[in-house]
Order: structure tokens, then C-alpha cells, then sequence
């Protein structure tokens, strides 16, 4: 999570490779409504705060990404994913 004061709240899923997946609003959300959307997302939430981690929810809490040949596979920036990999995420 990243806190943006003044900013709506939003749900940012990203990729393993940080490229945006979708953005969804929560402002009109209640709590449990965004804990049921996190569930149906596939994430995992933990019994206890240091609880283990299943391994299957280690690296892929949301749904999988479609696989496209690497020519054809862009960000929402324009770039490639060969020039995301060797930048740094600045939100992370």
C-alpha cells in the first residue's frame, strides 16, 4: 500500500514485472466489500501477522498474466518490458 494524501483510494494491480495491470476505485467501497474484492482477487490473508505465507501466494496473489510473444508485450508507458526490467520501481 501507498499512502497519496489528498489522492482517492484506489486498488493498483501490478504485474511481477511492475507493469499495471488495472486500477480500481475503492472510495465508495465499504470494508468488508473491499475484502471480499481482495479475496476474489486470489489474495491471501494471513491468520496471525507473523504467520507464514503459503507458497503458491508467494509471487502471484491475483490472477495470471496472458502470455504474449515478447515483440508484442508493451507497458502503459510504451516502453518494452526488457527496458522496465532494468529500471527501479519508485513506488516499491
Amino acid at each position: 500500500m501507498k499512502h497519496l494524501p489528498g489522492a482517492d483510494p484506489e486498488l493498483v494491480l501490478l504485474s511481477h514485472r511492475y507493469e499495471e495491470l488495472e486500477r480500481i476505485p475503492l472510495s465508495d467501497m465499504t470494508r468488508e466489500e473491499i475484502n471480499q474484492l481482495v479475496q476474489e482477487l486470489g489474495f491471501y490473508r494471513k491468520e496471525m501477522p507473523d504467520a507464514p505465507v503459503p507458497e503458491e501466494f508467494q509471487f502471484a496473489p491475483a490472477r495470471p498474466l496472458p502470455t504474449l510473444p515478447p515483440h508484442q508485450t508493451s507497458t502503459t508507458d510504451g516502453k518494452t518490458l526488457q527496458e522496465h526490467d532494468k529500471e527501479e520501481h519508485p513506488d516499491l
